[in-house]
């Protein structure tokens, strides 16, 4: 039988692919937090990578394909990376560091390959900022949805080690 993380990562990659899909408030997805929690705890980043990057990539597949991909792709990397440094820390304070920090790191990323990519704002200091204040009334959205999905992950993560430890010792 599979570890539980890897049962939570097998059905994470197929619900956030799915997710992205169905009818959702914009930029209310479960990819951020399963980024964050892949990065957690999977051992191999290269894994880690591709756990939320294949899920972006199915849906993509069907929603289709757009300029700022690579930014947007970038960004999950860095969400990954703040699961690497969460690794093993996995109580509620830095969870909720690792949460904010990635949730922004994503907005920050992905809004400049927007500025950079779409003739909407102008190439200069200003066009990035006028770029970021619009893009602002979305956060709220990716914060919570990282928030919260990440908690639904990580409390499903140690729910299941709690239940096969439990199972073992009455074996």
């Amino acid at each position: 039988m599979p570890s539980p993380t890897v049962r939570v990562l097998v059905l994470a990659i197929a619900v956030a692919a799915l997710t992205r899909l169905l009818p959702h408030p914009p930029n209310f997805s479960p990819v951020m937090a399963l980024a964050l929690f892949s990065g957690a705890a999977l051992r191999d980043w290269r894994l880690a990578l591709l756990v939320p990057l294949a899920a972006m990539l199915l849906a993509d597949l069907w929603l289709g394909f757009h300029a700022t991909m690579a930014f947007v792709y970038l960004g999950m990397a860095l969400v990954v990376a703040a699961g690497r440094w969460l690794g093993p820390r996995r109580r509620p304070l830095p969870l909720l560091a690792a949460g904010i920090s990635g949730a922004s790191l994503f907005f920050l990323v992905s809004n400049a390959g927007v500025w950079l990519t779409q003739d909407i704002y102008p190439a200069t200091g200003a066009g990035l900022v006028a770029c970021y204040l619009a893009a602002l009334p979305f956060f709220h959205q990716t914060l919570f949805a990282t928030l919260g999905y990440g908690a639904l992950l990580f409390g499903m993560e140690r729910w299941l080690a709690l239940r096969s430890a439990r199972d073992a010792a009455l074996i």
